[in-house]
Order: C-alpha cells, then structure tokens, then sequence
C-alpha cells in the first residue's frame, strides 16, 4: 500500500447540515470526531456499527468530474477525510492510521439515495459506486488533521 495523505476534514454537527471544514478533529474511539453527527449518534447511518469515521479518495473525486461531469466541492460528499494517494478499497478488514488515530476499516461507504437527494445532482450515486470511500472503527483517538499520513498500521 502506498502511503496517503489526508487533504481534508469535515464535520457536518447534526443530520442534513453543511459539513464543515476543520484544521483538526479529535477522534474519539468507538464514537467519532468530536462535533460531528455521528458523534452525537445523530446521522442517517448512527445505527450501524462501524460508522465512527468516513473517508474517501479525492482521486475517486477526480474520476466522477472526469467521467460522470459531476463536480463534487471538498465536504459535499459528506464523508468526513478526503484522502489523496491510498486505495481505501484495500482497507476494508484491515487497520491503518490516520496521523495517530488508529482505524479499522469496516466497510465500502456505498452512495446511497439520501446522498443524491441531499445533493440534488442527478447521476452522483450511480458515479460513486465503488468509489464512495470506507467507513471505520476508531480503535485507538487521537486528532487527524489535513497533512497527517494514512498508512497500514
């Protein structure tokens, strides 16, 4: 696996709200980042397990500009780390850090139709298939912040 980075981090503080981009976030194990809906257990997916943390590849980001014409402006996605130069995929099952924060990646973070209505952009689901980033388990806090390495553990 090569060694990413992370571009940036985003907090949306209760459902259906903007996110919001931040210079750094605590990363609270088995709950979130502090002052994100799923912190709270207040987003759409807070009843699933595995749901602490959510990334996604700003190259993934590239491609749907590329090949759907959908441009997705950093935290629109609503995943929380915008990663550059790691396959996510490959995380699934495994544990990685995030600067210090060390992760388990649970699961590919399908598009879901919330996401296309949220955004009422017509197609976005159908471009993020498989490129939708992975939802995590934070095992061990800390505080991620854009510039910090994501990289196996």
């Amino acid at each position: 696996m090569t060694e990413g980075t992370v571009e940036y981090v985003h907090v949306a503080p209760e459902e259906g709200a903007p996110p919001q981009e931040v210079d750094r976030a605590e990363a609270v194990a088995r709950r979130g980042l502090r002052g994100d809906r799923y912190f709270a257990d207040a987003g759409t997916f807070a009843d699933r397990s595995g749901s602490d943390l959510s990334l996604i590849e700003a190259e993934a980001l590239d491609g749907v500009e590329r090949d759907y014409g959908i441009t997705l402006e950093p935290g629109l996605h609503r995943r929380n780390v915008t990663t550059r130069g790691v396959a996510l995929n490959h995380l699934v099952g495994r544990e990685f850090l995030v600067g210090d924060v060390l992760c388990e990646g649970t699961e590919l973070c399908e598009p879901c139709s919330y996401l296309e209505r949220h955004l009422a952009k017509e197609g976005i689901r159908e471009a993020l298939v498989h490129r939708g980033g992975l939802r995590a388990t934070i095992v061990e806090g800390g505080t991620i912040e854009p510039g910090d390495a994501v990289r196996l553990a």
